[in-house]
């Protein structure tokens, strides 16, 4: 894929958030790389840039305090080839952009790893759910 159509997926991905938390994303930058980096792997422990979809690096929101500010915004790296790789269609493509977008600003929201996951299991119900809903109509 492109990268510049892989750009307008992530795009996309952050103009479907609901509209309270893309007001609440504050000091943060997006951006497309085409694999992690060696520095970002041995930072997450991890060998292969192929198991590493995106990756949030700053300071959550949870943490900021009193004073903070004059700061560098936080990070989030969406990783193109490991998405492409790991997905075998492009429907696939579009929903792990759409997820890991989602899981990456989870963290800058403040919640972990296990948080993240937790939250996803939650979504994936609702998701399911509203699926069936929609079928039986």
């Amino acid at each position: 894929m492109r990268q510049a159509d892989f750009e307008e997926l992530v795009q996309k991905a952050i103009l479907e958030l609901p509209e309270h938390i893309r007001q609440k994303m504050d000091n943060l930058e997006i951006v497309i790389e085409e694999k992690a980096s060696a520095e970002q792997l041995a930072k997450v422990g991890l060998r292969s840039s192929d198991s590493l979809l995106g990756l949030y690096q700053g300071v959550p929101q949870t943490a900021w305090g009193r004073g903070f500010g004059n700061i560098l915004p936080d990070k989030i790296s969406i990783f193109q080839r490991p998405i492409e790789k790991y997905a075998e269609s492009d429907k696939e493509i579009v929903d792990l952009v759409k997820n890991t977008v989602w899981h990456e600003i989870a963290h800058h929201f403040g919640f972990s790893e296990k948080g993240v996951r937790n939250l996803e299991a939650q979504r994936t119900a609702r998701q399911s759910r509203h699926k069936k809903d929609e079928e039986l109509r």
